[in-house]
């Protein structure tokens, strides 16, 4: 008896003869391809060129350079089945670009489903796409093997020792355009020829799942082609990625500034004062704080105190671990406040928001290997300077690359001499990456008219993408389209304690995907969405609340259980 999956592959002739048409390169005939109603064999796949006329943007076509069966592996939720395993390479146009290198993963139990898999930072190496989507849940399997055909690329180009933060390919104007968005569609055809020519069919429905970079992805997709996709999980969306690197540039100068920096002791004192103060402000102390706003109107460093003695070291000057200088209070003041621009950027946008800082793990102490990554993706291990040290912080670290590669073009220019706020002759240039980098379009109406749907999540302790970007997004879209409008097929969380794509505090569990098939292929609305700790408390958690509103506790039952809380708005 034929098994499910090589039926699946076998069975649509007609739907790759009708859905086929949606696609470029016109069907599943002709130009050298397999005839509709004939799936490809694994093994056929390796070697198979893809013409340029199949790809919705400029390049010089693609080749498949290795495809194999891999079988099955593991046991329960961690079990993947039989799958084709393909990697590829899109050529450039300009034959001084890299090329665009990507993954392609074709279950033999199909789900007439594919999923892509956005990136992080600068990209620069194909994600792994046998794994889940961003936060995702533990206890559930992951898409592969779920069934969905699954895929990512490196965005074109590819990454050196300084893997995510590497922004060397930013002198290649194929590059740069690549790596803010074309490389998405690019593969995204290249992937569905392939999917079309090993199924003899197309999918019934595509997703995209992305965090940070991956999140601007997600919501690029959304914008740029919204005929391509029915559903997009956009985590921490780093979407006005140009605007967010000049922020980055204020606060790598105001932390360079002799005194400012703080070391991981330091941060642990300010973050024991931030709790002290805010996180019984969600009406119990549980270790997080969930209302957040208050917390931002209330903690001031420069007045507030810890176990009864001030922050503040006296008379300002730095005398210890156990409180602040005021050196290092104004830089923290820097890193909570929005960047105002001098003129709106060629993108339109006219300041980038501060951060949540007071609460936030701004690299605590700690050897894990989780509290290592949180440490890398916050305030690193050493003081910006000039040159920039590689364990500076990230956002230190992604500034001195933008202003080097993708800015000035210049390797040896010290990018702590240039203000983010007055460029003078780099705005012009400014101007240009914003129109390229800034993912800002609120009007959404084709994704909409689509049946498209969007979730939106964001820790509320994000050290590295602002989680008031986020906000300042979905209010835009709620100006622009109306708030009824977008409450059809938008859906935006703010999780509380969650950092930056990873947390020791409340690292989130949450099945975004089941949530977004259900909206979309049932008109199932999310309901009562719960998301886990899988770190800090593991197994505990809270309600994931619409934006503005917030979990606050009910005031009896274990603060440990999601049931104990309710959304509130003050």
């Amino acid at each position: 008896m034929m098994d499910q999956g090589k039926f699946l592959r076998t069975s649509n002739v007609l739907g790759c003869a009708l859905l086929g048409m949606m696609l470029l390169s016109g069907g599943c005939g002709g130009g050298g391809e397999l005839q509709f109603g004939t799936p490809a064999s694994c093994s056929q796949l390796n070697g198979m060129a893809i013409s340029a006329q199949a790809i919705g943007l400029p390049s010089s076509g693609a080749v498949v350079t290795d495809a194999h069966t891999v079988p099955p592996a593991g046991a329960g939720v961690a079990a993947t089945g039989e799958y084709c395993q393909v990697k590829g390479e899109i050529n450039p146009v300009d034959p001084t670009a890299p090329k665009i290198k990507f993954q392609l993963d074709l279950p033999t139990a199909w789900n007439r489903k594919a999923l892509m898999f956005g990136g992080g930072g600068y990209n620069g190496t194909v994600p792994d796409v046998s794994g889940n989507v961003p936060a995702g849940p533990q206890d559930k399997a992951k898409p592969l093997a779920r069934g969905y055909a699954t895929f990512a690329s490196d965005s074109g180009h590819q990454a050196n020792q300084m893997g995510s933060r590497d922004g060397a390919f930013g002198q290649n104007d194929e590059a740069l355009r690549n790596f803010a968005g074309d490389a998405l569609k690019k593969t995204r055809d290249a992937a569905l020829y392939l999917i079309r020519q090993y199924y003899a069919s197309v999918p019934q429905k595509s997703y995209f799942a992305g965090g940070s970079t991956g999140g601007r992805e997600a919501l690029a997709v959304a914008q740029r082609w919204p005929q391509d996709w029915d559903g997009v999980i956009a985590l921490y969306p780093a979407w006005a990625a140009a605007s967010l690197d000049l922020q980055f540039g204020r606060i790598t100068r105001a932390f360079a500034m002799p005194g400012a920096y703080l070391n991981p002791a330091k941060r642990k004192t300010l973050y024991d004062a931030a709790m002290a103060s805010c996180d019984a402000l969600d009406g119990v102390k549980d270790g997080l704080i969930s209302n957040m706003q208050a917390c931002n109107s209330l903690f001031d460093p420069a007045s507030a105190t810890l176990n009864g003695l001030p922050l503040r070291c006296a008379g300002g000057a730095d005398s210890g671990d156990s409180c602040l200088s005021d050196a290092q209070i104004a830089a923290l003041k820097t890193y909570s406040t929005a960047i105002a621009f001098s003129q709106p950027l060629g993108s339109g946008e006219t300041q980038y928001p501060g951060f949540n800082v007071w609460g936030a793990d701004l690299g605590l102490p700690g050897d894990s290997a989780a509290q290592k990554t949180v440490r890398l993706l916050a305030m690193g291990d050493s003081q910006p300077a000039q040159p920039m040290p590689t364990d500076a912080p990230y956002w230190a670290t992604f500034w001195d690359q933008w202003v080097k590669y993708f800015v000035t073009r210049n390797p040896a220019f010290d990018s702590l001499s240039l203000d983010p706020q007055n460029a003078g002759p780099w705005q012009a240039r400014i101007d240009q990456l914003t129109l390229m980098q800034d993912i800002n379009k609120t009007d959404l109406s084709a994704f909409n008219a689509k049946g498209g749907k969007i979730l939106m999540a964001h820790g509320m302790s994000d050290a590295l993408v602002s989680t008031r970007s986020s906000e300042d997004y979905f209010r835009r879209l709620q100006s622009a389209m109306g708030s009824a409008a977008v409450d059809r097929f938008v859906r935006y969380y703010e999780i509380p304690g969650y950092g930056h794509s990873l947390s020791t505090v409340f690292n989130a569990a949450w099945d975004s995907l089941t949530a977004l098939e259900n909206w979309v292929e049932q008109g199932s609305a999310p309901v009562s969405q719960v998301v886990a700790d899988t770190a800090g408390i593991p197994g505990r958690s809270r309600p994931l609340c619409e934006f503005p509103a917030w979990p606050r506790y009910k005031g009896a039952g274990d603060v440990n259980l999601a049931a104990s809380f309710s959304c509130a708005t003050q």
